[in-house]
């Protein structure tokens, strides 16, 4: 083959492998733009919903500061039956402590873990629980999602001296707290998970409380 019919043939290969490679920068750029405009938006919807499963668990009124903005991540810990780091949020009136709210797991549910969040005053009462995920029988365990029943009401106000310990249990288990027809496993998880929550927070409550550093608000010193 002559030096011209080999030329002729490269070039058309050559000129199509630019047009891919000038087609694959441009779609990488426009991938890039694509996510620089998007994941403000992406970003605000994820705090948006985070701050809804957050307020399932404040009173009106209670708090006047931004639950997010407020954080502080503990190690695990066996009271809160997490495995990892987890973020808990601290709501304050007037600069006051108010209330902590604790990302817990309820490692005993019946089909899986049972993840909820738990709001306690600065007294040590309950605000209320809320479960965030579950995986429990449709029409029986699931009824302690706020969703699904009003189950989830009979802990606000709750203390530990309010049942005494003892009474930290189903009235299937002699305790002071109702079941769900049908179901005790999954409301006996729930139950001694929000129990260590509040045991963790008389173990913890000057630390969960502390002042953020600093460079947590977003201050220089």
């Amino acid at each position: 083959m002559s030096r011209e019919a080999t030329s002729g043939t490269v070039r058309p290969i050559l000129a199509s492998a630019a047009g891919l490679a000038a087609f694959a920068v441009f779609s990488a750029g426009l991938v890039a733009l694509t996510l620089d405009l998007t994941r403000e938006r992406i970003q605000t919807n994820e705090d948006l919903h985070l701050l809804s499963r957050l307020h399932e668990v404040v009173p009106p009124d209670l708090i006047d500061n931004n639950l997010h903005e407020d954080t502080l991540v503990v190690e695990d810990d066996p009271l809160l039956g997490q495995q990892e780091p987890v973020t808990i949020y601290r709501g304050r009136r007037e600069g006051e402590p108010a209330m902590v709210i604790l990302p817990v797991v309820a490692p005993d549910g019946y089909n899986s873990p049972i993840h909820l969040l738990v709001g306690i005053r600065a007294d040590g009462t309950l605000t209320g629980i809320h479960v965030t995920r579950h995986n429990e029988t449709p029409g029986l365990g699931d009824g302690i999602d706020s969703r699904k029943s009003d189950w989830h009401k009979q802990f606000r106000g709750r203390s530990l001296d309010d049942p005494s310990r003892e009474g930290w249990k189903t009235r299937r288990d002699n305790g002071e707290f109702d079941a769900l027809t049908g179901a005790t496993i999954s409301p006996r998880a729930v139950v001694q998970a929000v129990r260590k929550a509040l045991l963790y927070f008389e173990h913890n409550r000057e630390r969960l409380f502390a002042e953020p550093e600093p460079e947590a608000r977003g201050e220089t010193p």
